[in-house]
């Protein structure tokens, strides 16, 4: 039994890998040559296979997807098209990132980019704050897709006092912390409602620019946009049109369509945006998070025993 680790990991996973599968020969592998080399012979690849390194494998059975969000698989229509089984690492990464999407929330509210330059050159102006931080309590937060990332973000909004309510793709029971979930039909009500709309759907074939200029139009008058899972779904040019003409307030981004974001980017200038570099989830916590998933998978694998997390490959989630 051989796994490809071409994620980087540290020695000390590696060699705990090793330990805890004594049986199992783990092959480290970095770069794409190595992992064309190495992949040949594996049962398993724990990683992000290129579409070149999936072709050069011989009898993969098992691909352990680093992350959550799998859309890169659109690239490789013959992993999509193989029986290849595909597990991801749902679960760890959704309490970080709600933490981060409440922080980025609350800075927006109350002007923390100012705050932090006021520090930044020694200035104390009290007056000039007066009257200007918004109150999170009664407002109205609109969460696109209620997976772990939008659950996550909707109990801590509810423990803010907002009034929260979602939309899915697929029917869902009601969570008490939030007080409606419509279906995709009801996107269009629920942007015009929602003082703080959360963008926490996975990057699929449906949900690429969902949020196209039109629905960008719609967004209440005055409210803020926080996209928390993959860039794609927001149609960027209309975004930028918002932010500058006021009609939006405010935004904070995680994610982009094309990353790293580049240095002439407009969007690092806005002083209504805030920007992070795709790392809302990076928590210590979600580290050890995915290192529990895939050893609980490879014991379950050695065992013949269903998988945790595994995807649907053609849906893209």
């Amino acid at each position: 039994m051989k796994v490809v680790v071409a994620s980087t990991v540290s020695d000390e996973f590696l060699q705990d890998l090793r330990v805890s599968f004594p049986e199992v020969t783990f092959a480290a592998a970095e770069t794409e040559e190595e992992q064309k080399r190495e992949i040949g012979d594996a049962d398993i690849f724990y990683g992000r296979p290129s579409r070149d390194v999936f072709l050069a494998a011989d009898r993969l059975r098992w691909l352990q997807w680093v992350g959550t969000g799998i859309d890169q698989i659109s690239s490789v229509p013959e992993l999509v098209d193989s029986d290849v089984v595909l597990t991801n690492m749902r679960g760890p990464h959704a309490a970080p990132m709600a933490n981060h999407a409440l922080g980025m929330i609350i800075a927006l509210a109350h002007h923390g980019r100012e705050l932090w330059e006021d520090q930044r050159q020694h200035t104390w102006d009290t007056a000039k704050y007066s009257g200007r931080m918004t109150e999170l309590g009664g407002s109205t937060m609109g969460i696109l897709a209620l997976g772990d990332i939008g659950m996550a973000i909707a109990r801590r909004a509810h423990a803010f006092d907002m009034e929260v309510y979602a939309v899915d793709l697929k029917p869902i029971p009601r969570p008490p912390w939030v007080r409606e979930v419509w279906g995709e039909e009801r996107l269009d009500d629920l942007l015009a409602i929602s003082d703080w709309f959360i963008v926490a759907v996975p990057l699929t074939a449906k949900s690429r620019g969902m949020l196209d200029r039109r629905r960008i139009g719609l967004l209440k008058q005055g409210g803020r946009l926080v996209v928390m899972s993959r860039g794609g779904v927001v149609d960027e040019t209309a975004l930028l049109d918002g932010l500058r003409s006021g009609r939006i307030a405010g935004a904070a981004l995680d994610v982009f369509d094309r990353e790293p974001l580049s240095r002439e980017s407009p969007f690092w200038d806005l002083s209504n945006v805030i920007i992070s570099p795709h790392v809302s989830a990076f928590s210590a916590e979600m580290v050890e998070g995915r290192r529990h998933i895939f050893k609980e998978n490879l014991k379950r694998f050695l065992a013949n025993k269903p998988f945790l997390y595994v995807c649907d490959k053609r849906e893209g989630f």
